[in-house]
């Protein structure tokens, strides 16, 4: 389809540049035919006023045709403001010749007026005049050209600005899905680890640190799942939202701090169905960003982060906010973008990646609320 669209804008530059040639040729040929007709005119002139046995009369209506056939509108005006003489105005032929108290003149003026300054002549009156065709075409016909060229190079932007766009995703895509693959391995050998020490006598302490590391371990496994869907079309099915928020604040509740600076993760999920269509890989996916996001907001003070979800008409609403210290006014606008972070060592893509599977991947919306404290996120997922 890119390829497609950018043969028909440079199909469309081609003909612009062609018109302006065809144009530029028909303008320069209309006044050397104008030219070559006034030298003519010049002699005829020349020649009746030099030639005492000559008669005037001839060169006089010659003049007078040659100003016909230029097609400039022209209205002769006494002292007083009556027309007197017209010219090359649409109800004036030979089968309607003129009238001087056709009210149609007393229009044409105005407008004649309107498009040239009119020129007085003692002896003769006021002449008023119009544009000959040409000079309306030069009017018209540039602004086009140029209107139809601001067109195409901005749809030429847009295109670039898509194809650049298109061969990030499909760079950010290959790089999730080589991590996927190279994760396999050691993910695979940690599983084996597990279970040998598993088939050995163990502890309390030992077999609750092992029930952990298979957690952690099934959450790894999960991670590479979800970075081989990157880039991939989602899927459409049925998805337990409230049970998704239940099991991820499960999760973090049992890693947070607990003692000094400590964080507590509170969840309010209503009751009644919480089913929303979508990925629920991808789902559970922003639901932990935003919450990693919220505790490292408080880190080394401690607070809460609030899970809420509930359903209403028209969709599945959730809530992630935490009382840290928010995130300052200058850099709302910003958050959202691909590379911008205000960790020393984040990559600026979690918020990003985040939106972007909500709203393109769900058809769902990612919005920051305004707070007095803290940040809080909604999201919205079709029902």
């Amino acid at each position: 389809m890119r390829r497609r669209a950018t043969v028909v804008l440079v199909v469309v530059v081609a003909l612009l540049l062609g018109s302006f040639v065809l144009f530029s040729q028909r303008v320069v040929s209309r006044l050397r035919d104008e030219a070559a007709h006034e030298g003519r005119m010049y002699a005829q002139v020349y020649r009746a006023l030099t030639d005492t046995g000559s008669n005037p009369v001839g060169a006089l209506f010659e003049l007078s045709d040659h100003i016909r056939r230029s097609g400039v509108p022209v209205i002769v005006t006494d002292p007083s403001g009556h027309p007197t003489a017209a010219a090359n105005l649409p109800f004036i032929s030979a089968e309607s010749p003129f009238r001087p108290d056709d009210p149609r003149l007393a229009e044409w003026i105005t407008r004649l007026d309107d498009e040239n300054e009119p020129v007085r002549e003692p002896n003769v009156g006021t002449v008023h005049f119009g544009h000959t065709p040409l000079v309306r075409e030069l009017r018209v016909v540039p602004l086009v050209q140029a209107g139809t060229l601001g067109l195409a190079l901005l749809a030429a932007l847009v295109i670039f600005r898509t194809r650049a766009h298109a061969d990030r995703e499909r760079v950010w895509a290959g790089m999730a899905r080589e991590s996927a693959h190279q994760l396999g391995t050691p993910l695979s050998s940690l599983s084996g680890w597990i279970e040998l020490l598993r088939d050995r006598e163990m502890d309390a302490l030992t077999t609750r640190a092992l029930d952990h590391m298979q957690g952690d371990l099934e959450r790894l496994e999960r991670v590479a799942h979800r970075f081989e869907r990157i880039g991939r079309p989602p899927k459409r099915e049925a998805v337990d939202v409230g049970l998704i928020v239940q099991r991820v604040s499960d999760y973090f509740r049992a890693r947070v701090p607990s003692l000094a600076h400590a964080v507590t993760i509170e969840t309010y999920i209503h009751e009644g169905p919480l089913i929303a269509q979508g990925d629920p890989v991808l789902v559970e996916w922003v639901l932990e960003a935003l919450i990693k996001n919220a505790i490292d907001a408080l880190a080394g003070n401690g607070g809460r982060v609030r899970l809420g979800v509930k359903r209403t008409p028209e969709n599945i609403q959730l809530m992630v906010a935490d009382d840290g210290p928010g995130i300052p006014r200058e850099n709302r606008k910003r958050i959202f973008e691909p590379g911008f972070s205000t960790k020393q060592h984040g990559w600026g893509l979690g918020l990003a990646l985040t939106r972007r599977i909500v709203e393109e991947s769900h058809g769902g919306t990612l919005t920051l609320l305004p707070t007095e404290r803290g940040a809080v996120f909604q999201i919205t997922l079709p029902a």
